[in-house]
């Protein structure tokens, strides 16, 4: 496990900037940015200045491990986003932030994405009272998100809820702690990301 921890942390250095893969951790000063802000490597210093392919190339891959999507799901995201109306970007992030694993992380039921995955393939999740194990499932709006009724469950999300008690989610999410539920009140807009990505620098990358 601290192996797997350790290169999460690894990932981060070397896009040189938090993508929060550790939950609350990347907040604290034990966050790999806030100890070595450099990249890992012993030349670290070495490194040649981007083109603008790999600028582009960079968003990408961050915003890939932000939501923690494969290469095949993003392609399949992307052409998705392309089909909907309105900025392809924009259309893109919206996908990615009603995913259920994001939605259940912004609730405040898991402490990060991975953590949410993992909630959900194990079936602690239910939505609308029936059990989802699919990470990538789409959240509509109306949907009520809780965990199952069984005591390991309730215990697991409770424990999640208290560590992260001050914390406001989303506008477009309600979440009511006593009650171990939360709510999807409308689809996501561009304000309602908070993660530093240039979704234009995506769009001519994948449009090549």
């Amino acid at each position: 496990m601290a192996r797997y921890l350790d290169a999460k942390c690894k990932l981060c250095r070397r896009e040189g900037e938090k993508l929060f893969l550790k939950g609350a951790r990347c907040h604290t000063v034990k966050c790999a940015i806030a100890r070595r802000a450099y990249i890992p490597g012993m030349h670290a210093f070495r490194r040649s200045r981007p083109t603008d392919y790999g600028n582009r190339l960079r968003e990408k891959q961050k915003t890939k491990r932000y939501y923690g999507v494969t290469e095949k799901q993003f392609r399949i995201y992307f052409r998705e986003a392309e089909r909907l109306k309105g900025n392809t970007g924009e259309n893109l992030l919206m996908l990615l932030e009603r995913r259920l694993d994001n939605v259940i992380c912004h609730m405040g039921f898991a402490s990060s994405r991975a953590q949410a995955r993992q909630l959900i393939t194990h079936g602690h999740i239910l939505v609308n009272g029936k059990k989802v194990d699919v990470p990538s499932y789409l959240v509509k709006i109306g949907l009520v998100i809780t965990p199952k009724s069984r005591a390991k469950s309730q215990n697991f999300v409770k424990e999640r809820l208290e560590a992260r008690k001050g914390d406001t989610p989303p506008a477009w999410l309600a979440v009511d702690q006593k009650k171990m539920e939360g709510q999807v009140m409308q689809k996501p807009s561009r304000e309602d990301v908070a993660l530093p990505i240039n979704e234009a620098f995506i769009v001519e990358f994948c449009s090549r």
